[in-house]
Parts: structure tokens; C-alpha cells; sequence
């Protein structure tokens, strides 16, 4: 617990009100979406502005007290729980679009504002933001950051770091930096806004965002094509992207996935194909006709079973919230959800997906595979039950086994989920010995007491690595 000169000080801060070291005001805070992790942290503390932030964080480095930032806790690599206790900084004061820049095609915003909403806001001025995390109706922007989401229309437009122009940080030392702009080109120096972007609040807070915004799409076609093969409909993905052709989204469901899919939302989807492909295409209309011609043509030669377009917008949408749909469909068949984010260049995801089956067949385990199959994104996703140790054992070698496949194949432990505490045992697989090390450096430079969510990222040590025979 904190003392009661680290309390007072924290609440002559921020207020009476916007302290919480209740045992039950901590406890909401003590986990987020990522299952078998759970820490309470010592307060809670809401920040009512950037100068705010900066006092917090001015007061804890020089008393060493552990910050861990927050936003909705959607992430699924245990990145908010508060391992090490300390305070758990909120922002929902710090929840404001400061500006839509019509001129300049950007959009500022806090750290507290939810995705959802900065997204309608700025299609309300006829343009565009395009990440979007499947938890974008509750996670907030600076979540975003510090995890640099993806989703599903990844693949054509890129992740949350490609939106990033500029940032305001607080260091741990409570210095406010202000890096990038309303700019095209800036290659002044080290690119911090990068650096931060992804970080996993690991190197200081973000106070606000400058985002980078692109014109609405002019219309937009979905396409969903049925197959009895898993390798025909990885064929199918990679023909359509070496034919030059980069859909908006580009989604696989396996069918335990599609079972579970379809159970919950109840919209028609078929149960008794091996897989499917949920393709959208947005841009000029004659653009979006040519290419849903070439895609439905490619999912033809590659042995669909069947190919058809949304006749229309409403069709069109639920076929999407169906797939948004498919972490909250398969969490209902077991107490508990494993989801991870192996990613594999889009060329090898049949090899990918066949050895999930497999190891899933080795381990007794049921996992359902679904995610963007544009960009080799997969979500191999185990229904179990965290009661039960010796399947939650058997659940763990299973995702072991995943990861050392997916880095084999040339792919990563993560494509969007971040590393947190989930991945970080395995990061070294993936960097090296020397890429953490390079790591360290950087993490000690900026926050050489450890106070920025500590514990996150770097490991106490390092899985030893899976060999796969293959």
C-alpha cells in the first residue's frame, strides 16, 4: 500500500475525487481482457490534464512508485495489470477531439477518447480513419498507441503508427516533450513518435495525439467466398494479392469458428464448409468493380465452393459485424478464452494453419482459428477453462509450439496484440539476445528507475526456445 504522505501528495495533485485506493475501486483495475492475470495495484488516480500528468509523474520517479497508464484494458497480452502494484493512471477526463483539421486532413485528440467515436466524428466531415481494433466501440486512442493496433483493414491501410504524425509525452521524470507535426515530411532527428508508438507505456504517458486522416472512400463491395479446403482458400489469398489487387479487408474463419460465429449472431452463415473468406474493397466504383470481379474470379479458379457478393449495404454489414463478432462468439463456449496473434507472411499461411490443427490434435485441444489472412495475421484461439491446470498446461505447450511455427515460417510472436506480459517470455525468440539488449538501453534511458509499467516486455528470463519437427 502507498503511505500516507505518497496518498496525500497524489491526492493534492489530482483531487480527492480523482483518487481511489478503495479495495474495490482497485480491484476493477486489477486485470483487463487477457485471462489468468491479476494484480491490485495500490490507487487508482484520474489526471485531469497534461500539467496534471506531469506532477504525477515527477512525484513517482523521485519515490519510485510503479505507473501503469490504462485505457479499457481490451488488451490481450496482460499489458495493464498492475504487477508490481503502484498507481494505475486513468484518463477519462483526458477524453476530448481537440481539433478536426479539414485543411491539414488531421484529427487531435486525448488519450481517453474512445476509437468509435473519433471515427464517426471525423466520417461526419467526410473523411477517414482507418484502424480499427475489434474492441474499437470501448478502447480509447491512447490504448491504440501504446499497443500500435491493427484490425482488419490492416492490410490495405496499414496499423495505428502509419496515423501518427504527433505526440505529446510526459517522460517519467515528468519533462513534457512535443514530437512531429501537421507535416508531410519531418526528419528532424530521432523519430520519437515512433518510439513511443507501441511502446507499451514502457518509456513515458501520451497526453495527446495528432492523427493522420484520409478522404472517405467513395463506396465500398463485400464478398464472401465458401470453401471445403483450407490450402484453396490460402491459395486463393495469396493469388489475389501477387494479381496486385490490396482489398480493404481480407478475413478467415475456420469452421469451429464459423459454428461459434454463427451461433451468436445468427445471420445465415454456413456451418458446413472448412473455411471462408470475408473480402471488402472500398474506393472508386469502378475500382471496386473491377477488383470484386478479379477477386470472385480468383476465389472461383482456386476451388471455391462458392462465391458471392453483398447485394446490399445492410447484407454487407452484418456479414462484418459477424466477424468482429467471432472473440466474443467463441467466449461463450468455454469459461475461459485463449487468444493469440501469430503472424506469418500471408504465403505461408496454409502451412500455418495446417500446423495448428495439428498441434491442437497433439495437445487435446480445441482451437479455433480465425483473423487477417491479407497480412498473415492469424488468431488461433483455445475455449478452455483456467480451473482446470493440467488442460491449461497442455493449453500453454499448445501456444508454445504455435509461436516457434509462426517464427520458423518467418513470421512473429505478435502481429497486434503487443507483447505485455502474455509474450514477453518469448520475445527473445523473435529479437534475440541482442535486440533485448538494445531494448534495455532504450527503456533505461528514458525510464532509468523503472517505474513505467514495470514488468511488461522484458521477461525475468526467456523461454527456452521450441524445436519443431516440421
Amino acid at each position: 500500500m502507498l503511505s500516507t504522505q505518497i496518498s496525500e501528495k497524489l491526492i493534492s495533485i489530482v483531487g480527492k475525487e480523482n483518487f481511489d485506493d478503495s479495495q474495490v475501486g482497485r480491484l476493477v483495475y486489477s486485470y483487463d481482457a487477457s485471462p489468468q492475470y491479476q494484480s491490485m495495484p495500490d490507487a487508482v488516480v484520474s489526471p485531469r490534464n497534461t500539467e496534471e500528468v506531469s506532477k504525477i509523474l515527477r512525484f513517482c520517479n523521485k519515490n519510485k512508485v510503479p505507473i501503469v497508464p490504462r485505457g479499457s484494458g481490451t488488451n490481450l497480452c496482460a499489458g495493464t495489470t498492475p504487477t508490481e502494484g503502484g498507481i494505475v493512471l486513468l484518463f477519462k477526463h483526458m477524453n476530448q477531439i481537440l481539433e478536426i483539421d479539414e485543411d491539414n486532413l488531421t484529427v487531435t485528440v486525448q488519450p481517453g477518447t474512445i476509437t468509435i467515436d473519433l471515427i464517426k466524428a471525423v466520417e461526419a466531415k467526410g473523411l477517414f480513419y482507418p484502424p480499427d481494433p475489434s474492441s474499437m466501440s470501448i478502447s480509447t486512442i491512447g490504448g491504440n498507441l501504446n499497443e500500435n493496433s491493427g484490425g482488419l483493414r490492416g492490410l490495405k491501410y496499414g496499423v495505428t503508427r502509419d496515423y501518427v504524425l504527433a505526440i505529446e509525452a510526459v517522460l517519467p521524470n515528468g519533462d513534457i516533450i512535443r514530437t512531429g507535426g501537421k507535416l508531410a515530411k519531418d526528419v528532424a532527428g530521432y523519430d520519437l513518435t515512433r518510439l513511443f508508438v507501441g511502446s507499451e507505456g514502457t518509456l513515458g504517458i501520451i497526453t495527446e495525439a495528432t492523427l493522420k486522416l484520409i478522404p472517405m472512400p467513395e463506396t465500398k463491395k463485400t464478398l464472401l467466398a465458401l470453401y471445403q479446403n483450407l490450402d484453396a482458400a490460402a491459395r486463393s489469398v495469396s493469388k489475389i494479392i501477387s494479381n496486385k489487387i490490396i482489398p480493404a479487408t481480407l478475413e478467415f474463419l475456420d469452421q469451429p469458428t464459423l459454428e461459434a460465429v454463427e451461433d451468436f449472431a445468427k445471420i445465415g452463415l454456413p456451418t458446413n464448409v472448412k473455411a471462408v473468406l470475408l473480402i471488402e474493397q472500398d474506393g472508386p466504383p469502378e475500382v471496386v468493380e473491377r477488383d470484386m470481379e478479379m477477386i470472385a474470379a480468383i476465389c472461383r479458379e482456386e476451388d471455391a465452393e462458392s462465391v458471392e457478393i453483398a447485394k446490399d449495404e445492410k447484407t454487407a454489414e452484418l456479414l462484418s459485424a459477424a466477424r468482429r463478432s467471432a472473440l466474443s462468439a467463441l467466449a461463450r463456449l468455454k469459461p475461459t478464452t485463449i487468444l493469440e496473434d501469430a503472424t506469418v507472411p500471408r504465403s505461408e499461411i496454409a502451412k500455418m494453419v495446417n500446423a495448428i490443427e495439428k498441434i491442437a490434435e497433439k495437445y487435446d485441444v480445441k482451437i479455433c482459428t480465425f483473423g487477417h489472412a491479407g497480412d498473415g495475421n492469424l488468431h488461433p484461439t483455445c475455449p478452455t477453462d483456467i480451473r482446470d491446470q493440467e488442460e491449461m498446461e497442455r493449453v500453454e505447450k499448445a501456444f508454445e509450439e504455435i509461436f516457434a511455427v509462426a517464427i520458423d515460417l518467418g513470421g512473429t510472436i505478435t502481429g497486434e496484440h503487443g507483447v505485455g506480459l502474455v509474450k514477453a517470455p518469448y520475445l527473445e525468440w523473435k529479437l534475440g539476445p541482442e535486440g533485448i539488449a538494445a531494448m534495455h538501453s532504450i527503456k533505461h534511458a528514458f525510464d532509468p528507475n523503472n517505474i513505467m509499467n514495470p514488468g511488461k516486455m522484458f521477461a525475468k528470463e526467456s523461454r527456452k526456445r521450441v524445436v519443431v519437427a516440421r
